[in-house]
C-alpha cells in the first residue's frame, strides 16, 4: 500500500528540483519503496546514498572552509547529514507522499517518520548515482543543499551537545560524562534506545530516548546542559 504511487509527475518533479531526469524509472521506484511493501526495497540504495552524501558534503565543506579544524568539519558534516536535516529535505521534495509502504507501516504513520524520510533521501541519492555518474550525483546534491551550503559561515559552525558538554566539564575540571544503554525496543530497522547519562555534579542520571544510540546520547547531553544552566541561574 502507498499514498501516491511513483509516477511521471514525481519524475518530472525530481528533474525540476534536482536537475536529474531518470532514464531508469525502476531505480526511482525502488528508492521510494520501504521494506514493508516489497522485498525489492530501498535499503541497499540507502547504504550507497549515505556513503555518497557523506563524501560530497565533506568535499564541499573542505573547500568552503580551508582554515577549519577537522573537529569543526566533522560536526558541521554531521549536522548536514543527520536524520532531522534529511527528513526536512524529504519534506521539501514531498517524498513522504510517494514512498510505498506496506499497510501496517502506512497506518502507523510511516510517511511522517523522520528516520524513514531520511532513508528515502539517501536511497534517492544512490539511485541518481546508479542512473548517471558521480559528477551528476554531485550536482544533484549541491542543488538539494544549495541554500543551506550558501548560508554557512565559519561563525555558525555548530557544536553538537555531546562536544559542548564535554568541553564544559573539562573546563570546570570535572569527570567526563558516562553514557549507558539501559533499554532497546522495536524491530532491528526501527529501534528505540533508552540511555542514562551520569554527570559529576548532578544527583540523578539524565535519561533520554532516541532512534539511535548517538541520537539518544545527544539528547541526554542537551538536557544535561539545560539542567546545568538552570542550576547556575539559581
Amino acid at each position: 500500500m502507498t499514498q501516491i504511487a511513483t509516477n511521471r509527475d514525481l519524475t518530472l518533479h525530481i528533474k525540476n528540483v534536482l536537475g536529474h531526469n531518470f532514464s531508469d524509472a525502476d531505480l526511482l521506484t525502488r528508492a521510494l519503496t520501504h521494506r514493508s511493501f516489497s522485498r525489492a526495497h530501498n535499503e541497499r540504495l540507502e547504504f550507497l546514498g549515505d556513503a555518497l552524501l557523506g563524501m560530497f558534503i565533506a568535499d564541499e565543506l573542505f573547500v568552503k572552509f580551508p582554515e577549519a579544524a577537522e573537529s569543526d568539519l566533522t560536526r558541521l558534516r554531521s549536522s548536514l547529514v543527520k536524520k532531522e536535516t534529511l527528513a526536512q529535505l524529504a519534506k521539501q521534495l514531498d517524498l513522504g507522499n510517494h514512498i510505498r509502504f506496506g499497510i501496517g507501516e502506512y497506518k502507523s504513520g510511516g510517511s511522517r517518520k523522520e528516520s524513514l524520510l531520511a532513508n528515502a533521501v539517501e536511497a534517492l541519492i544512490g539511485a541518481i548515482y546508479l542512473d548517471s555518474d558521480l559528477d551528476n550525483c554531485r550536482r544533484c546534491i549541491r542543488r538539494l543543499y544549495a541554500s543551506t551550503l550558501d548560508e554557512l559561515t565559519a561563525e555558525n559552525i555548530p557544536k553538537d551537545p555531546k562536544s559542548e558538554l564535554q568541553e564544559y566539564l573539562q573546563a570546570n575540571k570535572k569527570s567526563l560524562p558516562a553514557y549507558h544503554v539501559v533499554a532497546e525496543e522495536g524491530e532491528a530497522h526501527d529501534k528505540l534506545f533508552t540511555i542514562e547519562c551520569y554527570i559529576e555534579g548532578l544527583t540523578e542520571p539524565v535519561v533520554a530516548k532516541g532512534r539511535s544510540k548517538r541520537g539518544a546520547e545527544q539528547t541526554a547531553a542537551r538536557t544535561a546542559l539545560e539542567m546545568i544552566a538552570l542550576d547556575a541561574g539559581r
